[in-house]
């Protein structure tokens, strides 16, 4: 690095944000994830006495500190470390960083610490190529990541590796960052007055959403956007502190871990009847920028596997919101959303539409099976195949039901549908009652059998090879 590198390198620094001219240097100067790192805990005590033998992934929401965390191994390691980011790097740049491991070590015994920044975007070949390096000891990587690594990682790096889970900071560590870049005279504002109001403090502590860069971002555009008053002192009051941070940031990825959970805790509140729980998930969705149809169509799929026919009205009505929304839009059409989402909520409940299933997996297991003679359409084959010779009208014998047989042979006397004791349901059990008991007498079935209910796994593996199929 020549002179005008050097002073470039320095006057970067100077201007850098105020998060990155932040960043700690010590463990002693990191702020939060005191599970992991406080004092006398596993990865404390391996970063000091600079003995990570092991990979690391880092895993946690935006802000909470696993680059940084990266940066203090680096500063406290006498590895090489070297870094790159997922976005921007490929293999070709990969090949560059295990060469040149591979010649510090067979030339001066030394490790090389790779810091990968966003992992998970590497796709499975990228990943592939870093495995053999990583397990013969040539690499030891440290990949951060905002997806769950078990599902977005190369399970064969996250066997070689030690998971640690970052949580968003405290309100307590928000406050703890916002005072040290008010008072470090070097890379902070401690050389400047600054009067930062308590109501204008518990702003930007609430709204960063444990994001301890969102905060500092804040505070720095909060302090260099006001001009200091007669006295040299910049006032950031509470319309200060507004104008600089107005919208939490909502973590919310929409292919993101986030997105699923937000969803499958939307639709579990549902379930479970809290309209309060669906209502505040609800918000966080639409605040966050999600599309309602993608929440209409979840709310479609709810109203026939949680209401059912307790409720037959649920599908109606969340049928009517979807179709008034692509009517009237945002910010307006959110009523008949919230409208069918209290329908869902407090109508009663019945997963009874699930009998599908236990059908689907009674054709799985045995196979194609004919159809009944009189059953089949008489439209094409009646008459050289007695196609639908025999079967009865129901719409010709009184309350318009003649028993008959409709199943296959070897299933007859099979019942799959159990309605509930829910809503509407109790309505249905009676009349299926006598209808099946009709049918009984008049086929002769001596045994019924009732297709036991599935299990909520058993459910979600038919769903899985039923995609498949």
């Amino acid at each position: 690095m020549d002179l005008f590198d050097h002073a470039m390198e320095e006057d970067l620094k100077k201007k850098a944000p105020l998060a990155a001219r932040l960043r700690p240097r010590t463990l002693d100067e990191f702020v939060g994830q005191e599970e992991i790192v406080g004092k006398g805990k596993l990865l404390y005590r391996a970063i000091m006495a600079d003995r990570l033998f092991s990979s690391l992934i880092f895993w946690g929401p935006p802000g909470t500190g696993k680059t940084t965390l990266a940066m203090v191994i680096a500063n406290h390691t006498k590895s090489h470390f070297t870094s790159l980011s997922a976005v921007m790097a490929g293999k070709a740049d990969l090949r560059q960083v295990i060469a040149k491991a591979d010649e510090l070590r067979k030339m001066y015994q030394k490790r090389t610490i790779l810091f990968v920044d966003e992992v998970h975007r590497w796709n499975k070949a990228q990943q592939d190529g870093l495995l053999p390096y990583v397990e013969n000891g040539v690499i030891t990587l440290i990949g951060a990541t905002t997806e769950n690594p078990y599902f977005e990682v190369n399970r064969a790096l996250v066997s070689r590796s030690r998971i640690f889970q970052m949580k968003s900071l405290t309100d307590e560590n928000i406050h703890a960052l916002i005072q040290l870049a008010l008072k470090d005279k070097e890379r902070g504002y401690g050389e400047m007055k600054i009067n930062l109001a308590e109501d204008a403090l518990a702003h930007l502590i609430r709204v960063a959403g444990g994001d301890g860069r969102n905060a500092l971002n804040a505070l720095e555009l909060a302090v260099e956007s006001t001009f200091p008053n007669k006295k040299g002192v910049i006032e950031i009051t509470l319309d200060v502190a507004q104008d600089s941070i107005q919208r939490r940031a909502v973590l919310y990825d929409k292919d993101g871990d986030a997105h699923y959970d937000t969803i499958s805790a939307f639709i579990k509140s549902i379930r479970g009847s809290d309209p309060d729980a669906a209502l505040y998930w609800l918000a966080k969705m639409l605040y966050a920028g999600e599309d309602p149809r993608f929440i209409l169509r979840r709310l479609i799929i709810s109203a026939g596997e949680d209401i059912g026919l307790a409720d037959p009205m649920g599908l109606v009505v969340v049928n009517a919101a979807a179709q008034a929304y692509e009517f009237i839009g945002l910010p307006e059409g959110v009523y008949p959303i919230v409208e069918a989402v209290l329908y869902l909520a407090t109508a009663p409940k019945s997963n009874s539409a699930g009998a599908y299933f236990k059908a689907y997996d009674v054709i799985e297991k045995s196979g194609r099976t004919g159809v009944p003679i009189h059953l089949k359409d008489a439209s094409r084959d009646g008459k050289v195949l007695g196609h639908g010779k025999g079967y009865k009208y129901p719409h010709a014998h009184p309350d318009h039901f003649m028993p008959q047989q409709y199943l296959p042979d070897s299933l007859l006397g099979t019942y799959f549908y159990k309605p509930s004791s829910q809503g509407y349901e109790p309505e249905i059990q009676d009349r299926l009652s006598l209808w099946r008991e009709a049918q009984r007498k008049a086929l002769g079935i001596k045994s019924t059998e009732e297709i036991p209910e599935l299990t909520e796994k058993e459910i979600q593996s038919i769903k899985t090879r039923h995609k498949k199929g």
